[in-house]
């Protein structure tokens, strides 16, 4: 049986195992899209393969097999594979059972969502979950990741938004497959632990930001270039065999927006209790208000998005992987990194930062920056990806 995983559906393709199929060989491999099931105990043996596509398998035919199914994808949740955590995860959360629900609670971080209006009064506040997954890089050190479910957004800001530039148009739809992403940018401490790993491409200065700033394990990395972030991404995906990279831009601002259409996804504006930035400076009727003026800590914020983000406005400008380009004129649909036409010496930058006017954290501005600097600039960082390998139909 094989099945397709988008926008957190999977759906049957072939038909439902029957008690009398054959089972196996230890030595055979199980030919994928063929109904060989053998019963509760073919589910398990394919879900002992090493194939990851035939555990994702096993699980949604375990879940015809009642309670001792149940117990099989319930244990999927801690699975070596991420991608069959996400797999057992979407289909755990369609059934209705007492303990999934626990099992899926315990597997899970909750996360304070707040919506402000123009004046910057909240109006709304809710408790939401999300499912986090955890690489450990190394003396104590970890760098946790969510899941993005995929979907199709409104890329871009209306002509109506105030503080809009032209290159932030025109609005285009676009659709955006499932992948994971850092929950927070990547810290001094994560930066070390990586730059100590073998060299892929390039050499990384183990402290980049002296130059600016202390040390102190949960700041943001600055003063990186592109380069040096592609190496980074490059080096934990050599130690780890998952596909880490930089995000796309469309991606950045759908992860960013989190379904909202607002200029940030705290609504009208922010103030500083939401976000570090300029705040000498206000947007929409907010008012003025004290700020740090310096980077600060990753877990400094109490509010994320309803994807359990946090620090997507301001605090330090974040690449993505695309070259600059002046508009969307002719921008990808598909959520992909636009490299066609693009000027390679420069590459986007998102976010906005500490020492910025509120208009340019918002979620659709966007910026550029020299690929091959950063480290003069102190301000600039990054949040790293990983892609989901069995979000559509295929083998390997």
């Amino acid at each position: 049986m094989l099945f397709v995983m988008c926008n957190d559906k999977i759906t049957d393709q072939f038909s439902q195992p029957k008690d009398d199929d054959a089972v196996l060989g230890d030595n055979a491999s199980v030919p994928i899209g063929d109904a060989v099931m053998g019963g509760l105990e073919g589910v398990k043996r394919r879900f002992a393969s090493s194939r990851v596509l035939e555990r994702i398998q096993a699980l949604q035919e375990a879940l015809n097999y009642k309670a001792e199914g149940i117990d099989l994808a319930i244990a999927a949740l801690n699975d070596e594979f991420w991608d069959v955590q996400v797999a057992a995860y979407l289909l755990l959360r369609q059934q209705t059972e007492p303990e999934i629900a626990q099992a899926l609670s315990e597997r899970q971080y909750r996360v304070k969502v707040t919506s402000v209006d123009a004046q910057g009064q909240e109006i709304a506040r809710q408790v939401q979950s999300a499912r986090i997954f955890v690489e450990k890089l190394g003396e104590g050190v970890s760098l946790a990741l969510t899941y993005i479910p995929g979907g199709r957004f409104s890329m871009g800001s209306p002509e109506t938004e105030e503080g809009r530039y032209p290159f932030e148009g025109p609005q285009h739809l676009v659709n955006i497959a499932p992948f994971y992403i850092g929950i927070f940018p990547v810290t001094q401490a994560q930066w070390q632990a990586v730059a100590a790993l073998p060299q892929v491409n390039h050499a990384l200065f183990p402290e980049p930001w002296r130059r600016s700033y202390l040390d102190d394990a949960d700041l943001p990395v600055v003063g990186v270039s592109w380069y040096e972030a592609v190496e980074f991404c490059a080096r934990l995906t050599q130690k780890t065999e998952r596909n880490y990279r930089l995000l796309s831009e469309a991606e950045w601002e759908y992860a960013c927006r989190a379904g909202t259409t607002t200029p940030f996804h705290f609504g009208q504006t922010i103030t500083p209790l939401l976000a570090n930035y300029n705040a000498n400076r206000t947007y929409a009727l907010g008012s003025k208000g004290k700020c740090p003026q310096q980077i600060t800590r990753v877990n400094r914020f109490v509010f994320a998005n309803a994807f359990g983000l946090y620090d997507l406005h301001g605090n330090v400008w974040e690449w993505c992987a695309d070259p600059w380009h002046e508009n969307y004129e002719g921008a990808p649909s598909d959520g992909t990194v636009w490299e066609l036409g693009g000027d390679t010496r420069y590459r986007v930058l998102r976010g906005g930062a500490w020492n910025l006017h509120p208009k340019g954290c918002r979620s659709a501005y966007r910026d550029k920056h020299e690929s091959d600097s950063g480290r003069a600039d102190g301000l600039i960082g990054f949040r790293v990806a990983v892609s989901l390998e069995y979000s559509l139909m295929f083998g390997r």
